[in-house]
């Protein structure tokens, strides 16, 4: 079943992750098989001043989070979600470690004020660890990056982290 607008804004804004280090604006689509996201990349963003002087090209590292951040960390909150039956589901201080990176190619580059979809398909989700395979493609469709990547969910408490089940 897909998510409503309401479900789809809920679980954007349980992603733990905030401005400058947020790169995900909008999810798209959202269902237990997968999630579609994007993100505009901003001409003033942090990383352009010195990636690289007088031809700002998006870090790879920074697409590769955007990915994690939509295919991994929303679309995992959301199974999460789902696993809890929905009625007292708790994302509170629930944040996802990321633990995998495979197979990932870059393709082409992304420019200052380029926007990004960034599609996750789940190859499993099991004992609170999400492995999708992800892209991030130009509006057009064109893949510009994709890899497999995978993060576990993780409860912080105030001595640490706990792992979550």
């Amino acid at each position: 079943m897909a998510a409503d607008a309401i479900m789809r804004e809920t679980i954007l804004a349980a992603v733990p992750q905030q401005p400058p280090f947020r790169f995900i604006e909008a999810i798209r689509e959202l269902d237990e098989e997968g999630i579609v996201g994007s993100y505009r990349f901003r001409p003033d963003e942090y990383f352009y001043r010195g990636h690289f002087p007088g031809r700002p090209v998006t870090p790879g590292v920074i697409l590769i989070e955007a990915m994690a951040q939509t295919g991994v960390v929303a679309h995992g909150l959301y199974l999460s979600l789902l696993r809890s039956g929905m009625e007292g589901g708790d994302l509170e201080g629930i944040v996802t470690l990321f633990t995998l990176a495979e197979e990932v190619e870059f393709l082409d580059i992304v420019a200052p004020g380029q926007e990004i979809v960034f599609r996750g398909r789940k190859i499993y989700f099991r004992q609170g660890s999400l492995k999708a395979a992800v892209t991030a493609e130009r509006e057009d469709g064109r893949i510009v990056c994709r890899g497999i990547l995978a993060g576990a969910g993780v409860k912080v408490a105030r001595s640490g982290v706990e792992q979550s089940g």
